[in-house]
């Protein structure tokens, strides 16, 4: 596809004009950032592999009544999705404690919570990014109280089937953070999945072993990042192997 003007580049992905009004192009980068992007790298096949992931996770949504942007897969590295006006907050879903959670609330990696804890981030590079609550969102217009309602609906929505799918190969999800975005119809507005949904964005823990599949294995130095992201494609059945396709999670009796 001819390359078309460029709309914005962040850490792992650049945003071309689309071939079609209200659409755009997403082109996923091997760039790896940690750490408000104070750690770089560029892990070859990363922006592949989370493409291919992502779409697998966004079809899967929408396949069962989650709206996200996703269209379609263009090529190995770019997909086409709806435009969108992005709010600006991280949601971020936890089923066990981990990260930052662990360390501004002193509960050790890898305890199990209660229920799934939903937290908003502010999207602000300048600002690392800062946890804020409910009324911080009300109360700057980032988003309304019916939006907050409808972004909480979503996510646990999303976790419902991100769990249930990585369950069945074998891997815990942890936690995961998505973006929303605003869609127009006439005079009323619908929220939906955004941005992507890959181990860039998902904590995944090896059932058995506890071994880590996401991100993670770079902030920490833990071995190969696309060795970790190519695990989870072969267990998910995205990925080929010994030239035929993995089958995908079944159904526990």
């Amino acid at each position: 596809m001819a390359r078309r003007r460029m709309i914005y580049e962040g850490k792992a992905k650049i945003l071309y004009e689309g071939p079609e009004p209200d659409t755009l192009i997403q082109y996923f980068k091997d760039d790896a950032t940690a750490y408000n992007a104070e750690k770089r790298d560029v892990i070859e096949g990363k922006g592949v592999l989370n493409n291919r992931l992502s779409e697998h996770f966004m079809t899967g949504l929408n396949q069962i009544g989650v709206p996200t942007h996703f269209i379609k897969r263009l090529n190995m590295r770019e997909q086409l999705v709806r435009m969108v006006e992005i709010i600006p907050l991280e949601v971020v879903v936890r089923n066990v404690a981990a990260g930052s959670m662990s360390k501004r609330l002193g509960v050790d990696e890898g305890t199990a919570l209660p229920r799934p804890i939903i937290e908003f981030y502010l999207k602000d590079d300048a600002l690392g990014d800062p946890l804020v609550t409910e009324e911080h969102i009300i109360a700057f217009n980032w988003a309304s109280q019916q939006d907050v309602d409808d972004m909480i609906a979503l996510a646990l929505r999303v976790n419902d089937f991100m769990s249930g799918l990585m369950y069945g190969v074998g891997i815990r999800l942890i936690d995961f953070k998505i973006e929303i975005g605003r869609i127009f119809e006439g005079d009323f507005q619908r929220l939906i999945v955004a941005d992507e949904i890959s181990p860039d964005s998902c904590r995944l823990w090896d059932i058995e072993s506890g071994q880590k599949l996401d991100k993670d294995v770079f902030r920490r130095d833990l071995g190969n990042l696309a060795d970790a992201y190519t695990e989870v494609a072969r267990r998910l059945g995205v990925l080929p192997r010994n030239g035929s396709t993995v089958p995908g999670p079944k159904l526990v009796q």
